[in-house]
């Protein structure tokens, strides 16, 4: 049983920066691949980024392309989300999901096997 737990998330003014970082525990880390969503007041979740086993392949949602980087750290179980120049429709609750197939955690969101309980992150204007 893995557990996922986020940390991180706050205020921060428009063009700021913040990292989350997801610890995980309780499961085989090296074998997830791990990813990023979020959920914004009224909207439904929606995909942030993905990063493989081996830290060599990410993807991102088209919103945050150029903006955030996700990456993982084997030594320590942790995946990051480095989010710089933010915006305030960035605004979300920011969770962590780790699942061992791409396809599952790309396009079949409701079976991803694992999720953190999310991290508020505040953008204001």
């Amino acid at each position: 049983q893995v557990q996922l737990v986020e940390s991180g998330g706050g205020l921060v003014q428009a063009g700021g920066s913040l990292r989350l970082s997801c610890a995980a525990s309780g499961g085989t880390f090296s074998n997830s691949f791990m990813a990023w969503f979020r959920q914004a007041p009224g909207k439904e979740r929606e995909f942030v980024a993905v990063v493989s086993r081996s830290g060599g392949y990410t993807s991102y949602a088209d919103s945050v392309k150029g903006r955030f980087t996700i990456s993982r750290d084997g030594a320590k179980n942790t995946v990051y989300l480095q989010m710089n120049s933010l915006k305030p429709e960035d605004t979300a609750v920011y969770y962590c999901a780790a699942d061992p197939s791409i396809s599952t955690m790309t396009s079949n969101y409701d079976n991803i096997a694992y999720w953190g309980k999310g991290t508020l992150v505040t953008v204001s204007s």
